[in-house]
């Protein structure tokens, strides 16, 4: 049996790397397997990096996270959706798992050595990070990932923190798998320089309930293929920001005729870009419109959650069982003595 488990963290505004990256995922995967596919919105992992985390905004954000998730189409009755601090359980199976994954692995992860590189003090949740990543998987069964391209490294040490407790404490846990979208593993920022990520801040972002208006402010100044330096000039949309982000929005006629409107100047850099927010206003809109509704019924949205977190509870709390005993932890009846 195939079980789905992803995290989303309510660090920021939800953006179109994040719905092109996971949320579609997230409703597709939803499609397959139903109650089998879990998401969690995972509020304890915020804190770790303090240049993101604010108390003051962290419950908004977070109902904003699952606002979106749903607005996208991830139906809270079909699977299993819920904020990962209202199950207790992955704080306790995450110390368990600290118990014998070794300082050195947790140190050579790509993204510790790149948030630790920008701080003078280092909190240790930070170092853990991915311990707790491999608890929320794991407390689940889960052997079916979808994440970014750069949780990858993240899932394979989840892997191996399974095989060392299953060869510790005997069979217990699958070793999840990652599962890519591949039409769109890194979606570009609006400035040119990277990753769309929320920690540039919203001037690289394009906000998935974002404003049209200010969504074109951004793509209107946006850089393209540097070779045009006047209309006339051919491109190539192969290295040009909107054309990844054409990729993303257009359908394929719309595809093959800026395409080959770059390649011989027969369109310039504005109307493409014109051409694009057809796109975005075609696939956003519906978005927007079903999140406006919601936000105006936000019992809606957290009955949702908290319906989700009871049916995680249900699923977590004989797995957590289970490796309580195989820990050797007392449990509510007296030990059998010599076992």
């Amino acid at each position: 049996m195939t079980r789905v488990f992803s995290g989303i963290q309510p660090t920021g505004e939800p953006h179109i790397g994040n719905y092109f990256g996971a949320m579609r995922n997230y409703v597709r995967l939803g499609e397959q397997y139903g109650q089998n596919a879990i998401y969690c919105i995972v509020d304890l992992h915020a804190p770790t990096n303090p240049l993101a985390y604010d108390p003051a905004t962290l419950s908004n954000l977070t109902f904003e996270m699952a606002l979106a998730n749903m607005a996208v189409g991830l139906d809270p009755q079909k699977v299993v959706f819920f904020v990962q601090s209202q199950v207790r359980e992955h704080a306790e199976l995450g110390w368990i798992f600290t118990l014998s994954t070794p300082v050195g692995e947790l140190e050579r992860m790509t993204q510790y050595k790149d948030k630790a590189g920008k701080l003078e003090s280092i909190p240790a949740g930070l170092l853990m990070y991915p311990v707790l990543q491999a608890a929320d998987i794991l407390l689940y069964k889960a052997d079916t990932v979808p994440v970014g391209e750069d949780q990858v490294q993240h899932i394979e040490l989840a892997r191996e923190i399974a095989r060392r407790f299953n060869h510790q404490h005997g069979d217990t846990f699958p070793e999840p798998k990652a599962v890519l979208e591949k039409e769109a593993l890194r979606v570009p920022g609006v400035d040119g320089h990277g990753k769309m990520s929320k920690s540039k801040g919203e001037s690289s972002t394009i906000g998935l309930l974002e404003p049209l208006g200010s969504i074109w402010a951004k793509i209107r100044p946006a850089p393209t293929d540097p070779a045009r330096v006047r209309r006339s000039d051919p491109g190539n949309p192969d290295i040009c920001l909107v054309g990844d982000y054409h990729r993303l929005f257009s359908d394929d006629a719309t595809l093959l005729e800026i395409t080959d409107g770059c390649r011989t100047a027969g369109i310039g850099c504005v109307d493409c870009k014109k051409r694009l927010m057809v796109g975005v206003e075609r696939e956003l809109t519906p978005i927007q419109a079903r999140a406006q509704e919601l936000r105006a019924t936000p019992d809606a949205v957290l009955g949702g959650l908290e319906h989700g977190a009871q049916r995680a509870r249900a699923i977590a709390a004989p797995i957590m069982d289970e490796v309580r005993s195989k820990m050797g932890f007392l449990s509510g009846r007296a030990p059998v003595p010599g076992h």
